[in-house]
């Protein structure tokens, strides 16, 4: 079982380089222009890969949620109508394939239900991630399982009972888990961070986090803890119309949370106390008593 996974052209894991991943998710608001300047930021801000979602939605919508009315860009409509304004189909993933070819950033969704891997098999993806809701869906796990791809697995709103049963599904050597808590924006009393330590005991596979706090101080900490993979929704606007923008960074936000990252990576050392050579002359200048070794 292995403590790193290769995702693309990285591997991702104990001894690499934190993966750091902008989910656009549907902060696009079905909007191609919007997908695009999201795709740039997230580059600029030195990111590994932008994520998106797919859905087909008459599966993923319950019946009794359907014919909820709702406010939206697109008028009051009904929640149904409302998921497929913000689904796209093959056209969109086409330009989004092209679109970050182009720019040079790698690119993968979650999948909500069986038809959308079938759907999303088309693009060669570098792996797929289960979003929280998804993990007790055995058969979406059994059907990713069965592609052969990388997966990563978001744990929120789950108990390590069903993590574990998930987990039992899928081959641990192509395996990332992800802790997060589903509550957009999360309250720091609700994070848990020390859950990535946790899971690191349990699970012999990489563990990431993916956050929906407000800033970026816990995100940073997870890599501290241990996280190899840090997952945050990305936005142009925070107060731009949807559900997941408040739990979002703007493009300034990630670009100093990659950097944070970056140096709390180089930060955390092999753990071995020594002198450094730096150290040389404010020891000569400042020691004024010898232990004698």
């Amino acid at each position: 079982m292995a403590r790193a996974i290769q995702i693309g052209n990285r591997w991702v894991g104990e001894g690499y380089p934190t993966y750091v991943v902008a989910e656009i998710g549907i902060n696009h608001n079905g909007d191609m222009e919007v997908t695009k300047k999201l795709i740039e930021a997230a580059k600029h801000a030195g990111v590994d890969a932008v994520k998106f979602q797919k859905r087909t939605p008459e599966l993923c919508v319950p019946p009794e949620q359907r014919n909820q009315m709702r406010e939206t860009p697109w008028g009051y409509i009904t929640y149904l109508e409302y998921r497929y304004k913000v689904e796209f189909g093959p056209q969109e993933y086409q330009e989004i394939d092209r679109y970050c070819r182009e720019v040079g950033i790698d690119w993968f969704a979650s999948v909500w239900d069986e038809p959308s891997i079938e759907f999303l098999e088309a693009y060669n993806p570098l792996c797929y991630k289960v979003p929280s809701a998804s993990l007790t869906d055995h058969n979406l796990l059994r059907c990713l399982q069965k592609t052969g791809r990388p997966v990563i697995l978001s744990t929120g709103m789950s108990t390590m009972d069903q993590v574990r049963a998930g987990v039992g599904l899928l081959d641990m050597n192509k395996l990332l888990i992800t802790h997060t808590t589903s509550t957009y924006p999360c309250d720091p009393n609700e994070l848990n961070l020390r859950v990535i330590q946790e899971l690191q005991k349990e699970f012999a596979c990489p563990i990431g986090y993916s956050g929906h706090e407000v800033g970026l101080i816990p995100s940073v900490v997870a890599v501290a803890l241990g996280a190899c993979l840090v997952e945050r929704h990305i936005t142009l606007d925070r107060a731009m119309w949807g559900s997941d923008q408040a739990a979002s960074v703007e493009p300034g936000g990630f670009e100093r949370m990659v950097k944070y990252i970056r140096v709390t990576e180089q930060s955390m050392g092999d753990g071995v106390k020594k002198v450094y050579d730096s150290e040389m002359p404010s020891l000569r200048r400042l020691r004024r008593v010898s232990d004698g070794s």
